[in-house]
């Protein structure tokens, strides 16, 4: 009997696949019909990163909320990094691209690659409808990039360990730049709608950002690249407030940069 591949689908992004067992027997004219479905996964993956990373050349582009977005402008508030510290998008975007495009061609079918799958499409399409909505609504765009910060931490924490440089690190990376954004996201509306000061906003959502990085850390220590991330979002935050300079913000990001590192770089298994 043919499997019935729309509940596959569910089961695969729900994670419940592994408690049922598809028949590998099924084929056709082109081979067994499993192994096409993971080629067309793949496939998937490497549309939504190509999409993705055109978002910001088919827009006109992102340079962070506008101030007059909010109800309460908000200029050089003390939760978003140096300006610099974005430039890791493209980085970003590149390896997610490469990732993508080696896993299609050698690991179309390699379990390490087809679990994570399901969830970085998702985070992946998207985000490449994030640019335009955050240029008309702020309060969708806090949503959606947590829906992307959910998904892309699941695609990390179901990565397999083969295939470092190709498979973790690029999803490590863009896993790590959405905790700090996700949450820089949610500190701009706290503050532009005045339901915390910008001062308080910015010392929460550290807070909330090195809680969740914490988290997931502890959960992949094979995969520092996902602390060091954070990590270099930090940085920009110490950075953007050294002027004042902002001390309750430079000593609460850097210490937590300091926990973070020596999480990242403490014992690891699988590296």
């Amino acid at each position: 009997m043919r499997a019935f591949w729309p509940m596959q689908i569910f089961l695969e992004i729900s994670g419940l696949s592994a408690h049922f067992s598809w028949p590998d027997i099924e084929e056709d004219a082109h081979g067994p019909i499993w192994l096409r479905m993971e080629k067309m996964k793949a496939i998937f993956v490497l549309a939504a990163a190509l999409a993705f990373a055109a978002s910001p050349f088919l827009s006109s582009g992102f340079n962070g909320f506008r101030p007059d977005q909010f109800p309460i402008p908000q200029v050089d508030v003390p939760v978003q990094p140096a300006g610099y510290a974005f430039s890791i998008w493209g980085v970003i975007y590149l390896w997610l691209l490469a990732g993508a495009a080696f896993g299609l061609l050698k690991r179309d079918a390699e379990p390490g690659w087809t679990a994570m799958r399901w969830p970085l499409i998702a985070s992946l399409v998207v985000g490449a409808a994030w640019i335009p909505v955050a240029q008309t609504s702020p309060i969708w765009a806090t949503v959606l990039i947590w829906v992307m910060l959910t998904t892309a931490v699941v695609a990390l924490l179901r990565c397999g360990a083969r295939d470092r440089g190709w498979l973790r690190t690029p999803v490590a990376l863009y896993a790590g730049w959405l905790t700090a954004a996700s949450c820089v996201a949610l500190g701009l509306m706290l503050g532009g709608h005045g339901i915390l000061s910008e001062q308080v906003a910015a010392l929460a959502m550290i807070v909330l950002a090195l809680g969740i990085a914490m988290v997931v850390q502890a959960a992949r220590p094979d995969t520092p690249e996902y602390a060091l991330t954070v990590i270099w979002a930090l940085v920009g935050v110490i950075v953007a407030n050294s002027g004042g300079p902002n001390w309750s913000v430079l000593g609460l990001a850097a210490a937590g940069a300091v926990m973070l590192g020596l999480m990242a770089l403490g014992p690891r298994r699988g590296v």
